[in-house]
């Protein structure tokens, strides 16, 4: 075995996959599939019309415990952690002190501390990050020892909830302990995908079985990591890396939504997290960022990948495309780029220049498929 192969990781479901037929891919350092025989076309649209299981185990789980950890989370984030109810989930924003974010991260107020989604990517600095800064204050413990699925799309909940029928009182981002198949899960109803679905934690020693279970429901079916960013940029959702990173702040980035008010300028726990300085005055105006993503249409049937240049009709480079391709469901070519500020207007109009060929873009609103979150 060469080294490169000898450091890449196993996922536990890696010989269900195998089994299953999937294409194999590195992906944060582990043997991921990226799609199955039916392909990426195929699996994306059938999330979004039943139900797709997707394998996204290379994500870090964690736990943060103690009295103390609401309060010592909530230093490093422009997030409202303290407030949060048990059993409710919330988005962050792991910021530096330059104001540029080192992840995103889903989090879930339990009893018996606060459970932690990072990206797979990142989680190694993550944990190190939060063992540094908030160590002394509560018990930073990672869950190597768990897998994560997806299971993603309109029915959804009509294949969980065979197996748990309690899920079905879960509302999006709401969560709790359920037994499935035999199986010992934490089951959020939340995703990546725009679609109503859950993400489950279990035991890696468990999660083969609570797999073949869901695969067993005829509303399901498996889904690669192909799929997964197909689906997830249509429901304009950042992938980090690609549209979020220590270069782009959280304004930037359009992700003001997610900085409660009260650590806002004015909250009554304004600041006290990394790069407060620069994300506040961002967001109050003081200091108004230069450039911000948006969604882009292509008016020509053609794809324009990331890192494509965008130009304004006088020629002058504004922007650039972070991610882009031909969406399956919206059925036309589309992109998420950072583009200067007077340019970020919907209807706005851009060129894109892909082989030499500018490709006229323009300007819209976000996403660019309608979200269906079970909000109750």
């Amino acid at each position: 075995m060469s080294d490169a192969a000898a450091e890449l990781l196993q996922v536990p479901l890696h010989a269900l996959h195998l089994e299953l037929g999937a294409r194999m891919v590195p992906f944060a350092g582990y043997s991921m599939p990226v799609q199955y025989p039916s392909g990426l076309m195929a699996e994306h649209l059938h999330t979004r019309a039943e139900a797709g299981l997707f394998d996204v185990s290379h994500m870090g789980q964690l736990r943060l415990v103690g009295p103390d950890a609401a309060a010592a989370f909530e230093t490093l984030m422009p997030v409202d952690v303290i407030d949060l109810p048990t059993g409710k989930q919330r988005y962050g924003l792991l910021t530096d002190d330059d104001g540029g974010i080192l992840d995103d991260l889903m989090f879930i107020k339990r009893a018996d501390g606060i459970f932690v989604i990072v990206n797979g990517a990142c989680k190694v600095g993550d944990i190190a990050h939060m063992q540094l800064r908030i160590g002394g204050r509560c018990e930073v413990i990672p869950m190597p020892d768990h897998a994560l699925l997806a299971l993603q799309g309109p029915h959804a909940v009509t294949a969980l909830a065979r197996l748990a029928p309690g899920v079905a009182a879960l509302v999006f981002m709401t969560g709790g302990h359920f037994r499935v198949a035999g199986c010992d899960c934490f089951i959020t109803r939340s995703g990546y995908t725009g679609e109503d679905g859950f993400e489950i934690s279990v035991p890696g020693d468990q999660a083969e079985t609570l797999a073949r279970a869901l695969l067993a429901q005829p509303e399901v079916k498996p889904i690669g990591l192909g799929a997964r960013n197909s689906l997830r940029l249509e429901a304009g959702l950042c992938l980090y890396g690609n549209d979020i990173d220590t270069t782009t702040t959280p304004v930037e980035a359009a992700l003001n939504w997610a900085m409660q008010k009260v650590r806002r300028t004015g909250g009554a726990r304004v600041g006290g997290f990394p790069g407060a300085g620069k994300i506040l005055a961002q967001l109050d105006g003081t200091q108004p960022p230069t450039r911000k993503r948006v969604g882009l249409v292509a008016l020509e049937r053609v794809p324009v990948r990331e890192h494509t240049a965008l130009h304004a009709d006088t020629g002058q480079r504004i922007g650039e495309v972070t991610s882009g391709l031909l969406a399956p469901t919206a059925d036309r070519p589309v992109a998420m780029a950072y583009v200067e500020t007077p340019s970020t207007t919907p209807g706005t109009r851009l060129h894109a220049l892909v082989r030499g060929k500018a490709v006229p873009m323009e300007v819209v609103t976000l996403p660019f498929v309608p979200t269906r979150y079970h909000r109750g």
